[in-house]
């Protein structure tokens, strides 16, 4: 079964920025069959979508608070997605999980998902 680790996570001043990584592992297919998203939860609030990569890493979409701040990447050959954060605001604060998808456009619940690592903007 495909494996999803995330790492990256940690505290950071307003303004500051974080990378983010997803590596995948135990796959039986290629990866570059599977579309690959970022969700996060807050502390209180329902979990909500991020960003979105392609299968081929030429498509991207991102949630209208992030737009601007925050970039995904894919390296299909190292089996490993990443959200660059940029200019990070405490409402940034949360859990973000890495999870699949068939496409970007497909909103049905992800088969596979990371772990969770915890970003936290604070002064």
């Amino acid at each position: 079964q495909l494996r999803l680790v995330e790492s990256g996570g940690g505290l950071v001043q307003p303004g500051g920025s974080l990378r983010l990584s997803c590596a995948a592992s135990g796959v039986t297919l290629d990866l570059d069959r599977l579309a690959l998203r970022w969700f996060r939860q807050a502390p209180g609030k329902e979990r909500e979508g991020v960003s979105c990569i392609s299968k081929s890493g030429d498509s991207t979409t991102y949630a209208d608070s992030v737009k601007g701040r925050f970039t995904i990447s894919r390296d299909n050959a190292k089996n490993t997605m990443y959200l660059q954060m940029d200019n990070l605001k405490p409402e940034d604060t949360g859990v973000y999980y890495c999870a699949t998808a068939l496409w970007c456009g497909d909103s049905s619940p992800s088969d596979y998902w990371g772990q969770g690592t915890q970003v936290t903007v604070s002064s």
